[in-house]
């Protein structure tokens, strides 16, 4: 007999009404430029501000709150393509390096005489000995300052290769360490970017690499390039401070002179320190993931001579207490001082994997960018682009809407009324689902929806042709309509498999318009098999056991 459980049913209901809850905001609110909340709205009614903060004061605190956010094609902002100036690195790792290359080379200064600096290409460190007949014993000292490069992937070769060429000692970075400072100078840059872009409340913008050394930013919302050039220029603040306590109360009173700060990582810890800084981020001229003597993963950093100095002796002075890194007031880790570090360098341990202490170095360098960034691109993109392009996706909704409407009632009479009913919840459940995941709608987003409208139905028209097949064998309504779910199930889990995995590879190698398309796509492909399956399937039992017809018109 065709049945469904009790606790399916209520499975299935409670499903289709958690997922329409969550768009509900959707069709609420209209989005207010300036908003940060989580009730900002779709664009476009156009009631004034007073209204819509009416609007979002009389939405209920304890239902969801989650929007559609709309993507640059269709809400306007900002453009800018960036090169990093990598090179600038490079170089500043060799001056860096020089203060030791020169300790190095003094102890060997009986055999290779005296040495000078000399003008280097970037990237490159040359020093003149006097006597060029021992430069191996000078490259070998030099050598011995080499370290393995640390990747995100393990360790590699070593980071520095040193060669003599006549009376010339040559320096420079490995390949390999090469390839590992400008990614992690992409992914520092990146990050600080970032950073400073979610400060002004922006929504799902786009920082991503592009190519060896460049950046690509776009950020809808934002008035224009100029400003987004301003937002990405200011510096972020890092301080390291004295641990006074730790608390799990934010509202905890820190004290006279202190100040509390929440851990960037466990949401339900929050540090008290002292409001004066011992160093700032901007004596820090270095850090770099790395191993301690164990072998395991560790952040290294180096201050300038006068933070150095400070650190030193704060350090000589508080042996075995914690010390907080503090990036624009948050505690990003508070290790424990286990000795003075008087040289102007020191190691973070920690139960660090590779990838984590590399973030934690990209963290420590956040308080500026690494290297020089020029804009190679920009452009600011006005609202009238996202006007036109939503109406112009509201009007292919609404024809493609009715089409199938039209089509599934004149085909199927009653059941396509009840496609039709699923297909309207379908489309909920998309923007549901894209709320509940914080997904950015944009142009080939509508596309993917409009082309998920035309596919929803697919499951129900198999479903229905089976049914019809079996009611001309003679078959009662009851065993027709089960048999025609049971025969179509394997065709259209088959047919839905194999567009989700291509939605999925869109998804994983696209980027931009494209993986939005394959978001909009793979989602509207989960929710019409839900419907299909489960949900037009519901509605036809609940039909059948009230109405108990003896033939169907199908």
């Amino acid at each position: 007999m065709l049945q469904i459980a009790l606790w399916k049913r209520v499975a299935i209901l409670a499903a289709v009404l958690f997922g329409l809850a969550l768009a509900m905001p959707n069709a609420f609110y209209t989005r207010v430029e300036g908003h940060n909340d989580a009730v900002q709205a779709i664009e476009a009614t156009g009631a004034s501000t007073p209204e819509l903060i009416a609007k979002r004061d009389a939405w209920p605190g304890w239902l969801p709150s989650g929007l559609v956010n709309l993507g640059l094609d269709l809400r306007g902002g900002a453009h800018l393509l960036a090169e990093v100036q990598v090179d600038d690195v490079y170089a500043e790792r060799m001056d860096g390096l020089w203060p030791d290359v020169r300790d190095a080379l003094r102890e060997q200064r009986a055999e290779i005489g005296t040495i000078r600096r000399r003008d280097a290409p970037v990237g490159e460190l040359h020093v003149q000995v006097s006597r060029p007949e021992n430069m191996a014993a000078a490259v070998a000292a030099v050598r011995e300052l080499a370290r393995p490069t640390v990747t995100l992937t393990g360790v590699g070769a070593s980071d520095i290769e040193v060669r003599g060429e006549g009376d010339m000692l040559i320096v420079q970075l490995s390949e390999a360490e090469q390839q590992a400072t400008r990614d992690r100078t992409i992914q520092q840059s990146l990050e600080i970017v970032r950073r400073r872009v979610d400060e002004v409340g922006t929504r799902e913008p786009t920082i991503q690499r592009q190519g060896a050394d460049r950046i690509l930013i776009q950020v809808p919302g934002i008035g224009s390039a100029e400003e987004l050039k301003a937002l990405i220029g200011t510096t972020a603040r890092l301080t390291f401070h004295p641990v006074v306590s730790r608390t799990a109360n934010p509202d905890e009173a820190p004290g006279t002179g202190n100040v509390i700060y929440p851990d960037i990582e466990d949401n339900g810890t929050y540090y008290i320190l002292e409001k004066r800084a011992v160093v700032s981020g901007e004596d820090l001229t270095d850090a770099q993931p790395g191993f301690d003597q164990n072998g395991l993963p560790s952040v290294t950093f180096r201050f300038n001579p006068a933070g150095a100095r400070k650190f030193g002796q704060y350090t000589s002075e508080n042996v075995g207490e914690p010390f907080a890194i503090v990036l624009d007031e948050e505690v990003i880790s508070a290790p424990v001082i286990r000795e003075a570090i008087l040289g102007g360098s020191g190691q973070i341990t920690g139960n660090f994997t590779v990838e984590d202490s590399t973030q934690l170095a990209v963290l420590l360098r956040a308080g500026a960018l690494p290297a020089e960034l020029v804009f190679l691109e920009e452009r600011t993109i006005g609202p009238e682009l996202g006007a036109d392009s939503i109406a112009a996706g509201q009007i292919a909704s609404i024809v493609a809407f009715v089409a199938v409407l039209v089509f599934m009632g004149a085909s199927y009479g009653l059941f396509g009324l009840f496609a039709n009913i699923a297909l309207l919840v379908n489309v909920g459940l998309i923007f549901g689902l894209l709320s509940a995941i914080g997904a950015t709608l944009t142009l080939p987003g509508i596309a993917g929806i409009v082309l998920t409208i035309g596919m929803a139905v697919d499951a129900n028209v198999l479903v229905f042709e089976r049914i019809r097949e079996e009611l001309k064998s003679a078959r009662g309504p009851a065993r027709a309509i089960e048999l025609g779910y049971e025969k179509a199930l394997s065709a259209i889990l088959d047919a839905n498999i194999t567009t989700f995995i291509t939605a999925t590879i869109l998804f994983m190698l696209g980027s931009g318009p494209v993986r939005g398309f394959a978001v909009t796509l793979g989602l509207g492909i989960l929710t019409s098999v839900f419907t299909a399956i489960f949900v037009t399937r519901l509605m036809i039992v609940i039909w059948m056991e009230r109405r108990r017809p003896k033939t169907i018109a199908l």
